[in-house]
């Protein structure tokens, strides 16, 4: 049976089986060391069998477990890309019937990315091991993160503030966030001295562009027509720097919004001077929305501004169940025009 003395969402030696799934790597990754660390000191010794989940075998799985080690008395199978191998009915069926009486000697341990589909294999499971979600925490829960991992892991003492700004700029991934308090715990290290300090300042000089502005990093590929690199910076935004969808919808329609009203301007008349000083268009940003604007009628541009703006509205008052669909079809349109 499970120990019932391990914190929520920690593996503990006691388990016989153990899932990990979701979209945290790192997490997915932390969780499997303090799994192994358990098992190290709970039996002195481990026998680590990793296992491909695409090309594995029942037979593969099922020897690792039940074969005694050779050199410790206890025996890790790692079987990695879970999901795949579960995929089959007679493999799940197989695995449902080892988790009902697991081998005392050996530990399983799955890890999948987000593809787990639950069933009656997690309910039993639960009852000898865990399935433990590893998904982002929580912005709150970031800060409080880097200021223990900080501490921990980088000898570093981080204040509440320059978590706060931390978390603001990258946002939850516990990955990129432990990445970067490496960096700034080296930075803010004094020779001589104990613990490095890592301030909001550092945190503001070392740590590159916040969610907010990384969403303005959209407006590039769209405006060069772009589609592919459009389409890419979109899913990284979302997925991996978790910008807010809002911070999206905000960029594509003031881009769109900039470049009606450019090419209004420019045909009535107006030089790209003051239309770049009319819209307060400055850098190469400018040359780009003006050349875009140049290249669109007022007509068309009329149309992906009204385009814009309802993708955006729709987005926010749930008409609109997958944003990120919307914003991919609002940015194909805009590129497709634009380009």
């Amino acid at each position: 049976m499970a120990t019932r003395s391990a914190a929520p969402g920690t593996p503990s030696a006691e388990m016989r089986v153990v899932v990990l799934h979701g979209r945290d790597a790192f997490l997915r990754l932390e969780r499997s060391r303090q799994l192994e660390q358990s098992l190290q000191e709970r039996f002195g010794g481990l026998d680590r069998t990793d296992l491909e989940g695409a090309q594995a075998s029942l037979a593969d799985v099922l020897d690792g477990l039940r074969t005694p080690g050779l050199f410790a008395p206890h025996k890790l199978v790692v079987l990695e890309n879970a999901e795949v191998f579960m995929g089959a009915e007679d493999r799940r069926r197989a695995m449902e019937g080892y988790a009902q009486s697991p081998c005392g000697e050996a530990t399983l341990l799955m890890r999948c990315g987000t593809g787990w589909r639950p069933g009656n294999f997690d309910k039993l499971v639960a009852k000898v091991g865990a399935v433990i979600k590893c998904e982002s925490p929580s912005e709150d829960e970031a800060m409080a993160w880097c200021v223990a991992r900080a501490r921990k892991r980088h000898q570093a003492e981080m204040e509440p503030a320059a978590a706060k700004l931390l978390v603001d700029k990258v946002g939850p991934d516990l990955g990129r966030l432990d990445a970067e308090l490496g960096k700034l715990a080296a930075a803010g290290a004094t020779p001589g001295v104990g613990l490095a300090k890592v301030t909001r300042t550092l945190v503001q000089a070392f740590t590159g562009l916040s969610r907010e502005e990384q969403a303005w990093e959209i407006q590039g590929p769209v405006l060069e027509g772009r589609a592919p690199e459009a389409l890419a910076k979109l899913d990284e935004l979302l997925r991996v720097s978790r910008v807010p969808e809002v911070m999206i919808g905000w960029s594509l329609v003031d881009l769109a919004r900039k470049v009606h009203d450019a090419s209004c301007l420019l045909a009535q008349g107006e030089s790209e001077g003051s239309v770049s000083k009319a819209l307060k268009l400055w850098g190469p940003s400018a040359f780009a929305v003006l050349r875009a604007a140049r290249q669109v009628k007022p007509v068309e541009a009329a149309r992906l501004f009204r385009l814009a703006v309802e993708t955006d509205r729709a987005t926010k008052n749930g008409t609109a169940p997958e944003p990120a669909r919307a914003f991919e079809g609002l940015m194909v349109r805009m590129t497709g025009s634009l380009g």
